[in-house]
């Protein structure tokens, strides 16, 4: 997971790149951004089937560990993370996510939310960051 917090408050995140230090955990740099203590928004471009066809079956360990992650950062997950935001232009899909995006947020803490193009993500960030500054265009 590459996780571009450039932009802060708004969060790119790439969840089928390697992240920046691969011998790292991929949680590390979310820590870093529940740290900081202020809300933000995670956007992702990456489609909603994106990487289903080359996703792997995770073994129950890493299961395991991304839910006791989770668990241990909830508190600050629901603080926090205003919403994740993924670009999916074809509207079947985004429709046929709606159930799993009630999943998400239960498992998550904070909602799923998709919409067509960049430029609605950006503007849904905006209405979601009200009081932070949103220019964050390009990653």
């Amino acid at each position: 997971m590459l996780i571009d917090a450039s932009k802060f408050p708004v969060v790119w995140m790439r969840l089928n790149s390697p992240g920046t230090d691969a011998a790292a955990s991929p949680f590390t740099e979310f820590e870093v951004l529940l740290a900081r203590k202020e809300v933000f928004v995670l956007l992702n471009e990456e489609g909603l089937d994106k990487g289903r066809q080359e996703e792997h079956e995770h073994p129950p360990e890493e299961m395991k560990q991304t839910s006791l992650w989770m668990k241990r950062h909830k508190s600050a997950l629901r603080a926090f993370v205003r919403a994740g935001i993924y670009i999916e232009p074809n509207t079947a899909k985004r429709l046929a996510t709606k159930a799993f995006a009630l999943m998400y947020e239960k498992f998550w803490g904070f909602p799923m939310l998709t919409v067509a193009t960049r430029d609605e993500a950006l503007a849904l960030a905006r209405i979601l960051l009200p009081d932070a500054q949103t220019d964050a265009g390009s990653h």
